[in-house]
């Protein structure tokens, strides 16, 4: 007998039918950025077709996910001014927590809320934490911070905060503060695979960084899997809620390792540049935008993330109708 696999893909109703893995706009979260004191949007020019929005522009978005029946919306504050510690992240009436309460009111439980738990769009010296007198990262005075932060965006609305620091020990750290204060249905979503990635340059426009030299002693180094292995077993250990890998499509191999090991749902992050790439690419006329781009978001979920966070997240809902 001739084996005839082809039968199986003889045209698209067929292929559709024994399709193995299927993309659906619940498993997308929707990366939104928010500048403060905007009165119009300010276009990303390293990310076309993404932009920071006015704090009624976020909220106008957000509606636009729950009409387009995505999953979640990530918010990240743009503040007109930085300190050495972020304080303005912990700020009540910071850009981000302002724009978590709006969006929450706004929606309510319609859409899954997450905050970006980190500090470097509000220091001015564009670290993830605050630094000790040598210059360098201090571990457990930023996971002090992260702590009060996450009690924040909580208090604000945020239904998920999402540590992406990676400082050792963030996810007790951030548990506890939580717990005493009697927010114990927050959820904590812990990127325990953040890599210290050439990809996030369009992202550093997108939130003004005042980054100077980079993060390679905190974020993990792009040669090693095991290491992150240990660092989701470890944020699990500390009560994470769900684990993210970021990058995604360079990272799928790790992507795959988290998902068969974890006891907890795995995220990963279509970040900017991986986005930017397909733009860019598919505005010269050598892909075509909705077939890459669906065909990289397929694969990371085939990978086994079962949430992603990607800038084409509102854009799905129509491709795939």
């Amino acid at each position: 007998m001739i084996e005839r696999p082809r039968r199986l893909r003889q045209n698209a109703v067929l292929r559709s039918l024994v399709a193995e893995t299927r993309l659906h706009p619940r498993d997308l979260v929707l990366p939104v950025f928010v500048g403060e004191g905007l009165t119009e949007p300010r276009p990303i020019t390293s990310m076309p077709g993404v932009e920071q929005h006015t704090l009624e522009g976020v909220v106008d978005v957000a509606r636009r996910c729950v009409a387009r029946g995505l999953g979640g919306i990530m918010l990240f504050g743009v503040p007109l001014e930085k300190d050495a510690t972020g304080s303005g992240a912990i700020d009540p009436d910071g850009i981000l927590n302002v724009a978590l309460r709006a969006v929450r009111e706004a929606i309510g439980d319609d859409l899954v809320v997450m905050a970006d738990t980190c500090l470097d769009e509000f220091t001015d010296h564009g670290h993830c934490g605050v630094l000790d007198e040598h210059g360098r990262v201090d571990n457990d005075a930023t996971n002090e911070l992260y702590a009060q932060m996450a009690v924040a965006q909580a208090r604000a609305g945020a239904h998920v905060v999402a540590p992406s620091g990676m400082m050792d020990g963030q996810v007790a750290v951030i548990r506890e503060a939580l717990d005493a204060e009697g927010l114990t249905d927050t959820v904590v979503l812990a990127y325990a695979a953040k890599y210290a990635s050439a990809f996030f340059g369009p992202f550093r426009e997108a939130v003004q960084s005042s980054l100077q030299g980079d993060r390679r002693t905190y974020q993990q180094d792009p040669a090693n899997l095991v290491e992150s292995l240990r660092e989701i077993d470890l944020d699990i250990a500390e009560g994470a809620d769900m684990v993210m890998v970021k990058p995604a499509m360079s990272y799928l191999d790790v992507v795959a390792a988290a998902a068969e090991r974890s006891s907890v749902p795995v995220a990963a992050y279509q970040v900017s540049g991986e986005y930017s790439m397909i733009q860019a690419a598919a505005a010269n006329g050598w892909i075509d935008l909705r077939a890459a781009a669906l065909e990289s978001l397929t694969s990371i979920r085939r990978a086994g993330a079962q949430v992603i966070l990607t800038y084409f997240a509102l854009d799905v809902p129509d491709w795939i109708a």
